[in-house]
């Protein structure tokens, strides 16, 4: 699969959630979600050091679509982290009218994410983090279900499995050998 050059795309920026609170921010040229924001404590001699894991969806709603997860001593520094990990691991979606061309299911420790494609109109059925991929994708039309494991970061990781298993029918054609109306 070809590296995609983070640079060249027109991306915009949307943060989701953080701690259950709605935010929406506009501008820059990526669109993110953040899909989980987690804080943790380290007990030292003193008391508690917390620090935040923020995991970060980025994509440019046409078919590009990357993860990543940033951690640090504050949420918005993790949540930059998390964007610039998630813009170094950008994979490209096969979209067939507004959904992916053929059911898949994406495996990642216990968790499995069955992906499987929708008619037109009925819109992006899935979780949360499942959800956060689909919109930053660009998919409109898919059915999912979280099976296994409801953890976030094995959710994100079992759908990109998922999604990474996709291929478009013109190169399913080119590795057969035959023409693309011969497997439609």
């Amino acid at each position: 699969m070809p590296k995609i050059n983070p640079d060249e795309l027109e991306l915009v920026d949307k943060v989701v959630h953080i701690n259950r609170v709605a935010k929406v921010v506009k501008g820059g040229r990526r669109f993110s979600l953040v899909v989980h924001i987690n804080r943790v404590a380290k007990v030292v001699k003193g008391g508690r050091r917390f620090s935040f894991s923020a995991l970060v969806v980025v994509g440019d709603q046409n078919g590009i679509v990357g993860s990543g997860l940033g951690k640090a001593n504050e949420v918005p520094e993790a949540i930059r982290k998390g964007i610039q990990q998630a813009k170094r691991g950008l994979i490209q979606i096969p979209i067939m009218n507004q959904t992916i061309p053929y059911q898949v299911i994406g495996r990642y420790g216990a968790a499995r994410v069955m992906l499987k494609p929708a008619s037109q109109g009925t819109g992006v059925i899935a979780g949360a983090a499942v959800r956060a991929i689909m919109e930053c994708g660009g998919v409109q039309n898919i059915l999912t279900k979280c099976l296994g494991s409801h953890n976030p970061y094995n959710m994100v990781k079992a759908t990109f499995e998922g999604l990474s298993q996709l291929h478009t029918p013109e190169e399913v054609a080119q590795k057969r050998g035959k023409k693309v109306a011969e497997i439609l």
